[in-house]
């Protein structure tokens, strides 16, 4: 048995050194009176683990773990004015950037045994997601007359299946805008669907010596240049895999080089989905493969959206807002490390239900993990009364 909670043990692994390191080079702590950074922090990570609806919520959580709260790093439990006035005020880029301090440490540890491809380039899935707002409490959510929203573009990292990077916009900027500002990793190759075919994007990733394969939209005009021979006894699948040049002149203007279509037949769902890729090397059934990869990005996104709190906000500015997301997503990144430092074989969604109903429970956190339905032996008495007779 152990003294310190689930919820203390979960906190401990963090890298406090890398979260000073940012709140010194941010000045988050600056003019802070008690409500520090790194409470803050842990504040919205309980909100996340025990999926806390109000800043109420949070507070009295926190109050109840007294006694424990040192073991977090915290002197005492935060009140909801004081949460409410930091998440309006305190710099959201604080939980951003610690996030991407742990993708470089927890992260590695989430990297799954999965079916590896045959190719020595890093494998991106881009795709993005809108959460609904509303516009008449998040006025700065621009998105429909009546109806506000923001957008989620997502870079996922096909290995570790976390995000490689976020760019959150209004809901009214378009796929392709919000991709711009992807940083392009040298031979990596980004999947992604048709709502991405934006032959000025596609061109600045070439440029940039990234590789892509991209669902292509129906109304495209090509020209073929040649056709490649298809295996005679593999992959069925594979209709037709041929070099196209762009015949349009706006949209050759904007790409000028060949690219490589690749049409494949989707029998689950019984349709012809046709792809576009500037790599002329890989076998059509790699490029279909990588393309039926994309769909781990839309797990991603249930995920989030139903096992962590995005959906709803416990404040409506945009600063709160952003650090709500930002928390979810090392919450998500928190348990996705566990789940790989596990034993037992979790479920996501088992392991949140699971920590959300035992956070103040004083079990050790790696055997409870290894054998959550072991019987833990009860702790020895230190004192036994003698019998009288």
């Amino acid at each position: 048995m152990t003294n310190v909670t689930l919820f203390s043990q979960i906190i401990s692994k963090l890298d406090r050194l890398s979260f000073n390191k940012i709140v010194r080079t941010r000045q988050t702590d600056k003019h802070n009176k008690g409500f520090n950074s790194w409470t803050h922090m842990v504040s919205m990570l309980f909100c996340q683990f025990a999926k806390s609806q109000s800043v109420r919520d949070i507070s009295n959580g926190l109050r109840s773990a007294t006694g424990n709260l040192n073991h977090m790093g915290i002197q005492k439990a935060p009140s909801k004015s004081t949460i409410s006035y930091q998440n309006q005020r305190r710099d959201w880029e604080l939980f951003r950037d610690y996030y991407y301090a742990l993708l470089n440490t927890l992260g590695q540890q989430t990297h799954l045994k999965r079916v590896k491809f045959k190719i020595k380039s890093k494998i991106f899935l881009l795709d993005s997601t809108t959460i609904s707002l509303c516009l008449s409490l998040y006025d700065w959510a621009k998105y429909k007359t009546a109806k506000g929203a923001i957008k989620m573009h997502t870079l996922l990292d096909y290995d570790g299946n976390l995000p490689a990077y976020i760019n959150i916009t209004d809901g009214k900027t378009a796929d392709n805008k919000g991709a711009y500002e992807i940083p392009l990793i040298k031979r990596s190759v980004i999947v992604a669907d048709r709502f991405y075919n934006d032959f000025s994007l596609l061109y600045t990733w070439n440029s940039n010596d990234a590789f892509f394969v991209i669902r292509h939209k129906k109304d495209i005009q090509f020209k073929s240049i040649r056709e490649n021979e298809l295996p005679d006894n593999r992959h069925q699948h594979i209709l037709i895999d041929e070099v196209i040049e762009l015949t349009v002149k706006k949209s050759k203007k904007k790409y000028p080089k060949r690219l490589r279509r690749v049409a494949i037949w989707d029998e689950e769902n019984k349709q012809e989905i046709e792809l576009i890729t500037n790599q002329m090397y890989w076998t059509a059934n790699t490029i279909s493969e990588l393309y039926k990869a994309r769909w781990d990005v839309e797990i991603f996104f249930r995920e989030i959206k139903q096992l962590l709190h995005i959906k709803s906000f416990i404040g409506t500015s945009e600063n709160a807002v952003m650090i709500q997301i930002w928390s979810a997503l090392i919450t998500i990144l928190i348990l996705k490390a566990m789940k790989a430092m596990a034993k037992h074989n979790w479920y996501l969604s088992n392991l949140v239900a699971f920590i959300r109903l035992n956070l103040f429970v004083k079990v050790d956190l790696q055997k409870w993990l290894d054998k959550p339905f072991h019987d833990h032996p009860p702790p020895k008495q230190k004192y036994v009364q003698g019998v009288l007779f």
